[in-house]
């Protein structure tokens, strides 16, 4: 079985995260989901610094919250964007922002996808189960 790169979650929210990963296993998806809890922290990961020195991640995709202590959502997609070795890694803005101003700018800034959070497990699920469609990369169990 071919080895499936991660799907990278920063989101400083734990309620958030332990979600997420719930949302994950029931949409079958097979990708390894890591998670950061601030930009800072996923900057490290992504260029392999700090904690993960020598162990950088290479995720399929990066699940970016806006609204994180350190280095916010914006500052990070930013400096992801301008990065020559991590700009190619699509980046799904996953926020409670609903303000136009936020969608524009990600966007503006190199962000593939703009995603509103779900407020129930079932909308995170369906999010999740979602995401195969528009990157081939993350592999799905077979169904039966």
């Amino acid at each position: 079985e071919e080895f499936a790169r991660p799907i990278l979650l920063a989101d400083d929210d734990e309620d958030d995260r332990f979600l997420a990963c719930e949302a994950m296993e029931a949409s079958k998806l097979r990708n390894p989901l890591v998670m950061v809890n601030d930009g800072a922290y996923l900057l490290e990961a992504l260029r392999g610094e700090g904690k993960y020195a020598g162990n950088a991640v290479d995720p399929v995709l990066i699940l970016l919250d806006l609204n994180m202590p350190r280095v916010d959502g914006r500052e990070a997609l930013r400096m992801i964007k301008t990065d020559p070795n991590l700009a190619h890694i699509p980046v799904v803005i996953m926020t409670t922002s609903k303000s136009e101003e936020d969608m524009l700018r990600t966007t503006g800034l190199g962000a593939s996808a703009f995603i509103t959070k779900p407020v129930s497990f079932t909308g995170l699920v369906e999010v999740m189960q979602q995401l195969p469609q528009y990157w081939m990369e993350i592999v799905e169990v077979p169904s039966q």
